[in-house]
């Protein structure tokens, strides 16, 4: 088994995965397949990833506290329970303005 993913078969609550660590993002891979992947990320308060592009669409859940995400110069206040549809090709920011959790979903495939 790959070590850097989850156990198999094996129940588990997922906001419990993964620790706030201070003044740091932390992030667990669950899945990682060539046609995606499915990781959940810790954000401390202040904290946050700077822009980046992907070529594949994503969607993040927040698991834990509330987060800004930036797509496109937009910004999306979210709170635990929501989630946001990253669009390929735009440019997006994570802002931590309090601690959170979330559940990122990137899709490779069904671009051929």
């Amino acid at each position: 088994m790959d070590t850097n993913e989850i156990e198999k078969s094996k129940g588990l609550i997922i906001v419990e995965i993964i620790e706030y660590v201070p003044n740091a993002v932390l992030s667990k891979t669950i899945i990682k397949k060539s046609t995606g992947n499915i990781s959940i990320m810790s954000f401390d308060t202040g904290e946050g990833l700077t822009e980046k592009t992907s070529p594949f669409d994503s969607f993040a859940q927040i698991i834990d506290g509330k987060a800004e995400i930036v797509i496109d110069g937009v910004s999306h206040f979210l709170e635990c329970g929501q989630g946001i549809v990253l669009p390929a090709h735009l440019p997006n920011i994570f802002r931590a303005n309090e601690r959170f959790k979330m559940i990122i979903t990137v899709i490779k495939s069904g671009y051929e």
